[in-house]
C-alpha cells in the first residue's frame, strides 16, 4: 500500500487488514533495521534540539501567559507508555484547571468547561505540545509514531496485540493523526499504527510529517 490518496489516509479498513497481519507475521528486526535503532533517533534528536533552541522565546512567553491566566504549573505532566513498554512523563503546557481529573478522558471539543482561556488557543495552535520537544531529546519520543497511551487504559484494557505499539518510540504525531478518523479515540484505530510499525522507513515519516502541517494548516488542531 502505497503513502498517498484517500485509501491510506481515510477510512482504515485496508491498513486494519494489512497493518495488523504484518505486525503478528513479521518479525519485527526485518521492519526496521537501523533506521529505528540509529538513524531515526539522531535525525530526531538533532532537530528536536534545533526546534527547542528556535522555539524557546514563543515557549517562554507561553509559559508566562499561563502563570497570568490561570493557577497551578505551567507544564502538565502524565506518566505514559513508551517503546517496550517503559513508562514515561510527557509534558505538555497546561491547557486545563488544575482541579480537572489528571486521567479523565480529553476534551473533544473547545467548549469543555476543563479547558482554560489561554488552553484553547494553545490547543488550537498545538503550541502546547511544544514541551514534547525535551521527550524527544530525552529519547523518550519520536517526532513520527504511534501516539502514547494513558497508563489507564493500557493498564485496564490492552491486550498482547495493543502491546505491540510498544515495538517503536511514540510520536508526536502518526499516522492516524493524519487519518479522517483523528477525532476518535486512538485506540478504537490501532490498525494505523499497525500498519506504521510493519512499513516504517525514512519515507513513509517524511511523507506523515507533511501531511500533518497540511492537517494542521486546514484545521489549527488534530
Amino acid at each position: 500500500m502505497k503513502l498517498s490518496g484517500p485509501e491510506y489516509f481515510g477510512s482504515g479498513e485496508a491498513i486494519a487488514k494489512e497493518g495488523t497481519a504484518a505486525v503478528l507475521e513479521q518479525p519485527y528486526s526485518q521492519r526496521v533495521g537501523g533506521y529505528t535503532e540509529v538513524m531515526k533517533p539522531f535525525i530526531d534528536f538533532v532537530i528536536a534540539a534545533v526546534l527547542l533552541l528556535i522555539t524557546s522565546p514563543v515557549m517562554l512567553v507561553a509559559a508566562i501567559m499561563i502563570k497570568f491566566d490561570s493557577k497551578g504549573p505551567v507544564i502538565f505532566r502524565q506518566e505514559r507508555y513508551g517503546k517496550n513498554g517503559v513508562k514515561f512523563n510527557i509534558y505538555k503546557f497546561r491547557t486545563m484547571r488544575t482541579d480537572a481529573p489528571k486521567y479523565s478522558a480529553s476534551p473533544t471539543t473547545s467548549n469543555d468547561p476543563r479547558i482554560t482561556r489561554l488552553g484553547r488557543l494553545l490547543r488550537k495552535t498545538s503550541l502546547d505540545e511544544l514541551p514534547q520537544l525535551l521527550n524527544i531529546i530525552k529519547g523518550d519520543m519520536s517526532f513520527v509514531g504511534p501516539r502514547p497511551e494513558q497508563k489507564r487504559i493500557v493498564e485496564e484494557s490492552y491486550t498482547d496485540l495493543e502491546r505491540r505499539r510498544f515495538l517503536v518510540k511514540p510520536g508526536i504525531t502518526g499516522l492516524w493523526q493524519v487519518s479522517d478518523v483523528r477525532k476518535d479515540p486512538i485506540h478504537h484505530n490501532l490498525q494505523y499504527d499497525f500498519h506504521y510499525i510493519s512499513n516504517v522507513s525514512i519515507l513513509m515519516d517524511i511523507k506523515i510529517l507533511f501531511k500533518t502541517v497540511v492537517v494542521m494548516v486546514k484545521s489549527n488542531t488534530f
